[in-house]
């Protein structure tokens, strides 16, 4: 079978390999059919990723066929549209113990720590399989992934009902977060970037407020879209330390922000801010089953809105040519997609 590996940042060779041996009575294998290219794989390209070793096989966001199932498989059946956590944990850990797995002390992720999906067959257990409806398109399937970021993140808030919101970053992160405060009751919702396209996809899915700091600084932007209302929660998806900062010298005192933006290199916080402000900060690390669980349902009843997000796809064997895309169109690309 087909096989992409990157060998070191910006170098990826294609490789036939074996196809994956005898099912354990818990494992599913799946046909691959389509993979998500995200910020944080756009960093493994880059040689920035803190937490990626090379060689790796790259795709952790990813839909694809049930081919066949283990003995002991009661969730799934061959033919069935499925997808699934990428994520791999000890299950022993205080973590994991508590539920929080997502955060596990020697977590791993297929994609980074661990081999990922971009093959065309691809083994699975069942505690991490996601089954999605016919309905749904496997462009639809592949953003499973990170629509379950926006459901934990915003799920990370103490209550979102009726609290003014800002979405720092208009990537399909910080999209999906802004849909999923929207889902969660939030008063009023605005989201910021450099990119006028990046806002107006925003706009397509239903984010009405949109900000580009480029243009009007963020105290003038949000003081004319919330007026004397401020915003109480914040969610920094940019991972910019500007947009750090704005969030939290802006957000009412004694708010809520969000951290879920990956950093190449760490931010300053600023702790009169955090202190005297008695603001609350919480990080979000991916997502639990409930958030997938949750995904499924919001794009399958059309509550979460996803095709605007999908920019292009591109076949399995121009691998690299989704990354020198992305590279060459900057910030008018939302989701890049891999066909196999």
């Amino acid at each position: 079978m087909r096989q992409a590996i990157m060998l070191s940042p910006g170098v990826i060779e294609h490789r036939e390999v074996p196809k994956p041996g005898k099912l354990q009575g818990n494992e599913i294998l799946l046909r691959i059919k389509k993979i998500g290219i995200c910020g944080s794989d756009i960093h493994v390209y880059h040689g920035k990723h803190p937490a990626t070793p090379y060689p790796v096989v790259q795709g952790h966001e990813y839909s694809g066929i049930v081919e066949a199932v283990g003995r002991s498989i009661v969730k799934a059946l061959p033919g069935m549209k499925a997808t699934g956590r990428p994520q791999l944990v000890c299950g022993e850990c205080g973590p994991c113990r508590r539920g929080q797995y997502n955060a596990c002390q020697k977590l791993k992720v297929q994609g980074f720590q661990a081999p990922g999906v971009a093959q065309d067959l691809f083994v699975i257990s069942e505690d991490r399989l996601v089954v999605f409806p016919e309905s749904m398109t496997f462009e639809q399937g592949a953003m499973i992934e990170p629509a379950a970021v926006g459901a934990h993140a915003t799920g990370r808030s103490s209550n979102l009902k009726g609290k003014n919101v800002v979405v720092s970053g208009a990537g399909t992160i910080g999209n999906l977060v802004a849909q999923f405060a929207k889902v969660r009751g939030a008063g009023k919702i605005l989201i910021t970037d450099v990119s006028d396209y990046r806002l107006d996809i925003a706009r397509q899915c239903g984010i009405e407020g949109t900000l580009n700091i480029n243009k009007t600084s963020f105290e003038e932007g949000s003081k004319a879209f919330f007026g004397k209302e401020g915003f109480q929660a914040g969610f920094e998806a940019a991972g910019v330390q500007e947009s750090l900062d704005v969030l939290m010298k802006h957000v009412e005192k004694g708010g809520e922000i969000i951290i879920l933006g990956v950093y190449s290199g760490n931010p300053v916080v600023n702790m009169f801010y955090l202190g005297e402000h008695e603001l609350n900060v919480y990080g979000s690390m991916m997502y639990r089953h409930e958030d997938y669980e949750q995904a499924v349902e919001m794009i399958s009843s059309g509550k979460i809105i996803m095709a605007p997000l999908l920019t292009k796809s591109f076949p399995f064997k121009n691998f690299i040519d989704a990354y020198k895309f992305i590279e060459q169109q900057g910030d008018k690309t939302m989701k890049v997609m891999i066909d196999l």
